[in-house]
Formats: C-alpha cells, sequence, structure tokens
C-alpha cells in the first residue's frame, strides 16, 4: 500500500465498485474492505435491482417511492434516481451482468411490496451476488486501483473541514495514514451493531461514529428499517432474508391457526407493524409464510434457488409447508447528509450507498431501490470528484500529521464507535432505540 492516492474508496459493495469503476484509469485509486471483497450487503441483496419501465411509468414508480418513504423523501434525488435507471441497468448489462429474460429476449420484470406494477429486474433469487460478482471482475482487472481487503478505517484525516485521506489498520496489525486528494465512504450500513440483522456481522457503522466525532453532517440516523420477512431462528448470526419478491410472487402471512391476517404487499414498515402486533396478539415469537398455494417445490426451486435451499437445510420444503419468519433490521435509510452528487459536509468527502443519505428513501426504503440508488449515486460522486481534480490538476496531496497512539486499543475504538451511534440513534428516536436497539449483540 502506497502512501497516496488520488481517491480512497472505503468499501467494495456495489456502490464503493462502482465508483471505482466510474474513474478515469488515470486516477490512482485505493479500494479497501474490512473483509472479504465479496461479503457486502449488495451481495446478499435476493430481490433485483428497479428499472423504470418507460415515460409512462414515471409517474407511478415516483408516487410508490415516495409513499414508502412517507413524503420525506428529496424530490430532486428520487427524480434523479428513475431518469438515470435505464442507463444504469444497460451499463451493469455492459459489464456483464444477466438478467431475468423472456423467451423473447426481452426482460422478465416482477413485482414486490409498495410497487404498483412489475419493474424489478432479477438474477434467479441472488440478484445482488450477480451484480456485485460482476462488478468485482471488473475493478479487479483495473491496474490503476489497489484493491486491500480485510483492511479496516480507522479514522479520516482531516485539517479543518478538509478530508486528507484516512488512517487504515491492515489485515497485518499496520497502522498507517494513507493521503488522497478525494475519499469516498461506502461502508455500508449498521446491522452488525444488532442482534438480530440480516447484514453481515461486520458492518458496524464506522463511518458514522467518524462523522460524529469531526463534526460531520448526519441525516436520520434513525431511519433504520426492519424487514418484515427474516427467517425465523434461535441460532446466533447473522438472519437469512426472505426476499420480498417471495412475498411478490404470492406468498402470505399467517397467525397462529393458519389464517391470513394482512395484505403482504404494503410498504415494509406497514407489513412489518402488522406482524408484531399479530405475534402479540398470538403470544408467538414468529408467523408463519406459506406460497404453497401458487407455486410447487419444483418452480420454487426454480424461481428462489437459494431460498428454497436454506428452507431445505433448516427442515422446510416451501412447496409443501409454511416457514416461519419474523421482523430483523435490515436497511438504513440515514446516513451521513450528501448533496446530489455525493458530496458531504466535509470538503473532499464523499459518501454512497447505504452509508449516504441523499433522500431517495425518505424515512423508509423501496423494495429493490437501494442497488439502484447505490449505482447511480456512486457514479455521480466519481463524476463530480472527475470534474474537481480537473479543474485544479496542480493541487498536491498534502500530508498531516497524525497522532497514531490512540489507535492502538482496537477494541476500545470499536466500543466507543458503537456507543456513539447507539446514543445518536437514543437522541433522535428513543421509543425505536428501546423497542429495537436496548439489546446486546
Amino acid at each position: 500500500m502506497k502512501d497516496k492516492y488520488d481517491v480512497i474508496i472505503v468499501g467494495t459493495g456495489a456502490a464503493g465498485l462502482y465508483a471505482a469503476l466510474s474513474l478515469p484509469q488515470s486516477m490512482s485509486v485505493l479500494l479497501i474492505t474490512k473483509d472479504m471483497a465479496e461479503n457486502s450487503d449488495s451481495y446478499l441483496a435476493q430481490g433485483g435491482i428497479c428499472m423504470m419501465l418507460n415515460d409512462a411509468d414515471y409517474d407511478s414508480y415516483f408516487e410508490d417511492t415516495m409513499k414508502a418513504g412517507r413524503y420525506e423523501n428529496r424530490k430532486e434525488s428520487v427524480d434523479i434516481m428513475l431518469r438515470s435507471s435505464k442507463e444504469t441497468i444497460e451499463s451493469l448489462v455492459e459489464y456483464g451482468v444477466e438478467f431475468e429474460k423472456n423467451e423473447d429476449g426481452s426482460f422478465s420484470f416482477t413485482r414486490e411490496g409498495g410497487h404498483s406494477t412489475f419493474r424489478i429486474l432479477h438474477h434467479d433469487d441472488v440478484t445482488g451476488k450477480e451484480i456485485t460478482e460482476k462488478l468485482l471482475m471488473n475493478v479487479r482487472k483495473l491496474e490503476n486501483v489497489e484493491l486491500y481487503e480485510y483492511t479496516t478505517m480507522l479514522d479520516i484525516i482531516s485539517k479543518g473541514n478538509e478530508a486528507k485521506g484516512i488512517v487504515v489498520c491492515t489485515k497485518d496489525g499496520e497502522m498507517k495514514a494513507v493521503y488522497s486528494k478525494k475519499v469516498i465512504l461506502a461502508t455500508g450500513g449498521i446491522g452488525g451493531l444488532f442482534k438480530d440483522s440480516t447484514n453481515f456481522r461486520h458492518l458496524t457503522g464506522d463511518s458514522f461514529a467518524i462523522a460524529l466525532r469531526h463534526g460531520i453532517e448526519l441525516e436520520n440516523l434513525n431511519y433504520i428499517q426492519i424487514h418484515p420477512t427474516v427467517f425465523y431462528s434461535k441460532k446466533e448470526g447473522r438472519r437469512f432474508l426472505i426476499s420480498e419478491s417471495v412475498r411478490g410472487e404470492g406468498a402470505i402471512l399467517l397467525d397462529k391457526n393458519g389464517e391470513r391476517f394482512t395484505d403482504e404487499l404494503q410498504p415494509r414498515d406497514v407489513v412489518t407493524g402488522e406482524i408484531l402486533k399479530q405475534m402479540k396478539k398470538d403470544g408467538t415469537d414468529h408467523v408463519m409464510l406459506s406460497i404453497k398455494h401458487v407455486m410447487t417445490s419444483e418452480e420454487i426451486a426454480e424461481r428462489f434457488p437459494n431460498i428454497y435451499e436454506y428452507c431445505l437445510e433448516e427442515g422446510y420444503d416451501l412447496g409443501k409447508e409454511a416457514i416461519p419468519v419474523v421482523p430483523a433490521q435490515h436497511y438504513l435509510m440515514g446516513g451521513i447528509h450528501t448533496d446530489k452528487n455525493g458530496k458531504t459536509s466535509m470538503e473532499n468527502l464523499y459518501a454512497a450507498g447505504e452509508t449516504a443519505c441523499n433522500g431517495v428513501h425518505g424515512a423508509n426504503r423501496l423494495a429493490s431501490n437501494s442497488l439502484l440508488e447505490s449505482l447511480i449515486f456512486a457514479k455521480r460522486a466519481a463524476d463530480e470528484i472527475v470534474m474537481d481534480i480537473a479543474d485544479d490538476e496542480s493541487k498536491e496531496i498534502e500530508i498531516v500529521a497524525v497522532d497514531m497512539d490512540k489507535y492502538i486499543s482496537i477494541n476500545r475504538w470499536k466500543n466507543d464507535n458503537k456507543k456513539l451511534i447507539m446514543d445518536e440513534i437514543k437522541r433522535k428516536d428513543e421509543d425505536f432505540y428501546v423497542k429495537w436497539c436496548n439489546t446486546e449483540n
């Protein structure tokens, strides 16, 4: 690892990878991740990625996104996402991403909760895996990008209100200051701080704790989405997601008596509330989800091979019986405040993906908007960086002295980070904190 780069990108999910691909190969880029490059929440995304079907679909898609977000979305950001969706999908296809198609070669769209029509592209039930694997494959071919796995960002190096680089801990335990002209934070969400979450355990919101320390503006850190349906288990570790698209294909939620109790295609927060209400009424710690009335085992195995296989391993045949499900932490709609081009309140610092809050999602994310939003605004950040650096090509990378002694205790750093984040969530929404956060993971 060198001491200087033009751009540092932290995170190898869809946002981080697409940002790297969107920068010119004349720029030197450092790309780091805390774990294996593949282990991002983008990789875990099952359902799909949205695309505006045509101009006639604009009003409907816009309204679906705004309604899910309780009309707290930034309209300009939503407009950008919708109008950029087709171009982004075309770019993914050029990178080798394969989506399900009809016999005539046209895209096969599915539907999920909160959508008024079928506008979601998918690759079986592992769409995120397909997208991130292809993006990562293309990034690995870039000679200007150095990728380091098992490398943790400990802090941002700053001078006044300008980012000058980051402090990292390498996989060998070495603390190192790395300097750059620009930094992009694409570190994902905060699921690793929760006892029950669909996220990888190493995604612990480091960027948000760093933002709190440096006075970088955060927005709605308490807007945390609870996914209605994860596979109910008493085992330790990450919770397995039962995709929204299963309900989109006709699966229904059942109470302890096997009776349907809600409309499964409502926005996620509404469905989550109905499940919690039913669990309290029934005195149970889960409800049941059934799709056996609309699909055979063979059809389920073809449409949802990953989910079907997981449920079989847990002792359930989706084509013959209902499975136990329960809500769990899933996605952060808030994060580091950015403008429409990924700029944060700190100069030279950008954020993209789940780490950023650009206003697309409002108070509650519409299903399958996350991958699309991550890609579009990561590219916009990269494009902004290119223009910014081009405007001042003569600017040298500044070396700022860093006191490395304060990073010696990694465990204390992790605990302090968690406390900072949880205290901020509690400050913003104590009811949510008490209900979902006030437990040890």
